[in-house]
């Protein structure tokens, strides 16, 4: 039987894209980006809003770094973000490609970045997968693809998961943490077409996968054998992404947006663009910092 669970607001946004929930476990703070409004908001444990870091371009996730301040993905490249706004570039991205921009992106466990691209006009299959290694330059994982998206890892580091929502699927890889290779793919569930488009996702304890479906209004969590087994329901029909975080780690906190929301669908929904949170019974990962090592860049 599925468990049916009711997220609960959390904090008060209007995020027109938000995105790329991380909670990093040092300081306590939760931190997201609006996508569109080109912004990282940081808050406190308890939901306060500390800061709000605008930046030069669309940004697609900003990644806590182990040497303080977050790793961004913008719109063609990935820069050092430092907590007093200023960028210092690490990388170029795809600067073949200007109808691109950077999307989802994630640390494994081992600190190693992953970021993914996707193009403006979402029906090309123009986006691909990269690995951030040392250089620094940008290794080319997975290509061929239309919207880049949730990214994450299982507690034994065997198995990477990721989200190409265009597929409508989300695909396992076997996964070695010492060189960050992959293997052939495998699909873990198909997302059916009425219940929603998959977003991003993330792992927990036990194992489980969980993604945010654009237009579905909840979040699933999925068995590694791919049987679902909870729906949140969450009163924002495009729920983006989601992670774990609180001082126990036992909080799922989902990010939801507002853009495509107008009139009547936007009065039935006003806190759309906030962030939600629910306590499903089990604890997750918080987010991996990324690792930047100095002397070998």
């Amino acid at each position: 039987m599925v468990r049916n669970l009711k997220a609960e607001l959390w904090l008060q946004a209007s995020s027109l894209l938000g995105e790329g929930p991380c909670w990093d476990a040092r300081s306590n703070q939760f931190s997201w980006v609006d996508i569109l409004s080109s912004s990282l908001q940081v808050c406190d444990s308890v939901g306060r809003l500390v800061a709000e870091l605008r930046l030069p371009s669309h940004v697609g996730a900003a990644l806590p770094a182990a040497s303080g301040g977050w790793l961004v993905a913008l719109t063609d490249r990935l820069a050092h973000l430092q907590p007093d706004g200023s960028l210092r570039d690490v990388v170029e991205l795809e600067a073949h490609l200007p109808g691109n921009r950077a999307n989802d992106a994630k640390c494994d466990p081992s600190g190693r970045a992953w970021v993914g691209t996707m193009s403006y006009d979402e029906s090309k299959f123009e986006g691909s997968l990269y690995r951030l290694d040392r250089g620094p330059k940008v290794t080319l994982v997975l290509d061929g693809i239309g919207v880049s998206n949730g990214l994450g890892w299982s507690p034994d580091e065997r198995t990477m998961y990721f989200i190409d929502t265009a597929t409508e699927e989300i695909r396992s890889y076997p996964f070695d943490l010492e060189s960050g290779r992959v293997g052939e793919p495998s699909t873990l569930a198909v997302i059916e077409k009425a219940a929603g488009a998959p977003d991003g996702l993330c792992t927990d304890n036990e194992g489980c996968v969980w993604v945010a479906l654009w237009g579905g209004g909840c979040v699933r969590r999925y068995t590694p054998d791919g049987k679902l087994d909870t729906v949140v329901n969450v009163p924002a029909s495009y729920t983006t992404s989601c992670c774990f975080g609180g001082p126990d780690l036992d909080h799922l906190y989902i990010t939801t947006a507002r853009r495509d929301l107008e009139g009547e669908r936007l009065s039935e929904q006003p806190q759309a663009g906030s962030v939600w949170v629910v306590r499903p019974g089990v604890t997750g990962p918080p987010a991996a910092p990324w690792m930047e090592i100095v002397e070998h860049w």
